[in-house]
């Protein structure tokens, strides 16, 4: 038979040691058998704490009854608003048709022409910069213009037609004859966009 009893806790239901006064494991009193009671001090602290939390809370509602303002339409007479003329229903004037919108033409700007690079004086597609022809004979011309499709004017000129005259063969002046006159020599001319060629043309009589 053990000396020292043991007691149960009431609060954490764990044994301890009969001697010891309060629950080693959660502190709580121990009062008679197993049983436990709150600390004093604790629950007199709380209970001063209530207190001033209620006489705080009862000063606080008299301070704010004696300092709310009074309200200057407390009291008067509740009047009803007078409610708004009928108003006359009115058809809404038609607003005006916009005038139709008349469509922008915007004309066509012709394409850039290219501008001429080189002109070349030929005879049967070779270059010719000089050549010689007897009277009586005639010589086909032709230029070469680049780059190819430019829609300038084709001006042939002899600078002396009494040794050669020059004609064109077709509607777009890239051919010509040129024709001796007389013993002589002079310039054969063309000029296309401003670029120039030209070839010396010897006249010879046998």
């Amino acid at each position: 038979m053990a000396i020292v009893t043991e007691t149960k806790c009431a609060r954490c239901d764990r044994k301890y040691s009969g001697v010891r006064a309060r629950c080693p494991y959660c502190g709580a009193r121990r009062l008679g058998r197993g049983k436990y009671s709150a600390d004093a001090d604790n629950a007199k602290g709380k209970m001063m704490i209530g207190v001033l939390i209620m006489a705080a809370l009862v000063l606080a509602t008299g301070f704010l009854l004696f300092t709310a303002p009074e309200d200057p339409d407390r009291g008067a007479a509740i009047t009803e608003p007078e409610p708004p003329p009928e108003e006359i229903e009115t058809a809404p004037t038609p607003k005006p048709l916009p005038p139709p919108e008349t469509p922008t033409i915007i004309p066509e700007s012709p394409s850039p022409q290219p501008e001429v690079r080189s002109v070349t004086i030929t005879y049967d597609g070779k270059k010719r910069e000089d050549i010689t022809e007897y009277v009586g004979n005639t010589v086909p011309l032709a230029v070469r213009v680049e780059p190819v499709g430019i829609q300038e004017e084709i001006i042939w000129e002899s600078s002396d037609r009494s040794v050669f005259e020059v004609a064109t063969t077709n509607p777009d002046g890239t051919t010509v004859t040129v024709t001796p006159i007389d013993k002589g020599t002079a310039t054969l001319t063309v000029s296309v966009g401003g670029v120039e060629a030209k070839c010396i043309v010897r006249v010879r009589v046998r």
